[in-house]
């Protein structure tokens, strides 16, 4: 999947007002091989802007076409595909703008816009039920979520009143008996332990959302590059 036209695109536009494109593909188009776009600039700014257009444009491909293969992993379950913020520093984003563009869908942007409480909050909180409480009380109209690792924690987390229940680290068989003790009464996230291998087995225990830290931070680059051609 092609995605990073635009970034590519700016770079050689900064180095030559006057630079002029093609696109060969559109933004989020699945391309199995062949020329994505064409360029018409000075040689200069084509050759400075080269290593930056080509890193761009590779890596957020990358992260859009692993992206795009969890989603048909999961076709079907009713399970969303989720990003994290286990991104490049300063590319977070681009690189989940390119996680949309592969059909997944944006988590947490910082620490501003949602509440995660993950084991050391919990353990700093004096427990599970204790931090959901306390987070809720300091934060009511801020969206929260909890970690948990057993069903335990697990019944804390929904006495507590939890919205939405991070199941970490959980197989399948877990995973549905999570889900069945949950019963609705919050929604459902998978993580850790999930890859292509084992994804859809995880949507299929009834999750409702999976959260994979490797679409930003393991994506294995496009492989593209830029051919010169002079011009009369």
């Amino acid at each position: 999947m092609v995605f990073g036209l635009d970034c590519a695109q700016a770079t050689f536009r900064a180095l030559d007002p006057g630079a002029r494109f093609e696109r060969l593909t559109g933004e989020g188009a699945w391309r199995e091989d062949g020329p994505v776009l064409a360029i018409e600039a000075g040689a200069a700014a084509i050759l400075t802007g080269e290593r930056t257009a080509l890193n761009l444009l590779q890596r957020l491909s990358g992260v859009a076409t692993l992206t795009a293969r969890y989603v048909a992993a999961v076709e079907g379950t009713g399970a969303t595909i989720l990003d994290t913020r286990k991104t490049t520093p300063g590319l977070r984003l681009l690189e989940k703008a390119a996680v949309a563009a592969g059909g997944g869908a944006n988590h947490r942007i910082g620490l501003f816009d949602a509440i995660l409480i993950k084991e050391n909050h919990a353990a700093m909180a004096g427990g599970v039920g204790a931090a959901v409480r306390a987070a809720r009380a300091a934060s009511p109209g801020v969206p929260l979520e909890v970690e948990v690792r057993d069903l335990a924690e697990l019944d804390e987390a929904l006495e507590a009143g939890a919205p939405r229940i991070l199941l970490d680290n959980m197989g399948p068989a877990e995973l549905r008996a999570a889900v069945r003790r949950i019963g609705g009464r919050a929604e459902t996230e998978a993580s850790g332990r999930i890859d292509l291998r084992t994804v859809r087995a995880a949507a299929e225990a009834g999750v409702d959302f999976i959260s994979v830290g490797a679409l930003t931070h393991s994506a294995p680059a496009l492989d593209l590059s830029l051919l010169l051609e002079a011009t009369p």
